[in-house]
């Protein structure tokens, strides 16, 4: 095994062991600093000589496909990595800095399959979610930042769905950030043509009862995947917004019309990890949601701020009550 490679293995089996979710590289002139995310937080893990790092990072560009000799634009690969007991999918991403670039990497556990329960801390709002689902055409949004659970909600939703049912489910991916039984995967491939839009016109030719869109990123996806929900087809979808009455006001600043959103959009679950403790050791994270349908979707729309407190709960309500109940420490409260 060359240095390169027996450098990664090593790292990479401690971040699977640390449960990381992310490795960033942070390159200066002559030392590289590695971080993990963990549970939400960034630890630092441990420097390496930069020349180290610099076969490294050619090492990665190797292995995910992106052109090495590329060091002024930002790059996107995916590895697949075999690790004794598990499989695990790597998406890495290059920036160039400072006459070099620095790396991220999100580590997407392949055959790791955490129940519903055991992604939402509150049961109850799991039960207002699958009554969404109920909903034979119209869209379903999950929103919220980069490594706040979405997709994977939406894929532990999707296998959920299809035990209890048999639709016809197709996904539009960029990446596919893990494969599911019994679900069309397309993966976008903008270069090779396939983009969300040509992806969603094939789609709707093979009769889906369900479409998931990886993600919204622009108005013409917006305006597609709104118009899809509007041909009978219940549409499933991310957004990135900072909370769920925020998610109206991006879906209006890319264009979409108040009618077009009453007309199709069923609800948005927004979403945020919390660490929770048990017995004063935090041992994973699990998601609380703002959950906006019915009256409270209906006054965001009409430009309030959704806050029918019958209905709408906000984050800060549901951290103060996963702190009443325990699972919260008051750190994790006060700086959240």
């Amino acid at each position: 095994m060359n240095p390169a490679a027996a450098l990664s293995s090593k790292l990479l089996k401690t971040a699977f062991e640390a449960q990381a979710s992310d490795i960033h590289f942070y390159p200066f002139s002559t030392q590289t600093n590695i971080y993990f995310r963990i549970h939400g937080k960034r630890i630092f893990y441990k420097s390496i000589l930069t020349s180290q790092y610099e076969l490294l990072l050619t090492y990665y560009k190797f292995t995910s496909e992106m052109d090495i000799g590329e060091i002024r634009k930002p790059q996107n690969g995916t590895i697949t990595h075999q690790d004794p007991s598990q499989l695990f999918s790597l998406r890495l991403s290059t920036l160039p800095v400072n006459h070099t670039e620095s790396l991220a990497i999100r580590i997407l556990p392949q055959e790791e399959n955490l129940t519903l329960d055991q992604l939402f801390l509150f049961p109850n709002q799991l039960k207002k979610i699958k009554e969404w689902i109920s909903n034979r055409a119209g869209i379903i949004l999950f929103t919220g930042p980069t490594g706040s659970g979405k997709t994977t909600t939406l894929y532990a939703l999707l296998q959920a769905i299809l035990k209890e049912k048999s639709y016809q489910t197709i996904t539009l991916e960029d990446p596919i950030e893990k494969e599911i039984h019994d679900i069309l995967q397309v993966q976008v491939n903008e270069k090779a043509g396939i983009t969300y839009q040509t992806g969603l016109k094939a789609a709707l030719r093979h009769d889906p009862d369900i479409i998931m869109i990886g993600e919204i990123r622009d108005k013409h996806t917006a305006k597609f995947a709104f118009d899809a929900s509007l041909t009978g087809h219940l549409v499933l979808s991310t957004l990135h917004a900072k909370d769920a009455v925020g998610t109206i006001h991006r879906l209006l600043e890319m264009g979409l019309k108040e009618i077009d959103l009453q007309q199709s959009l069923i609800a948005v679950a927004s979403l945020q990890l919390l660490p929770i403790q048990i017995n004063q050791t935090i041992k994973r994270r699990a998601a609380i949601l703002e959950l906006l349908d019915g009256n409270a979707l209906d006054n965001a729309l009409k430009g309030d701020d959704g806050s029918d407190m019958n209905t709408f709960h906000s984050f800060d309500h549901l951290r103060k009550k996963a702190f009443a109940y325990g699972y919260l420490s008051e750190e994790t409260l006060n700086n959240s």
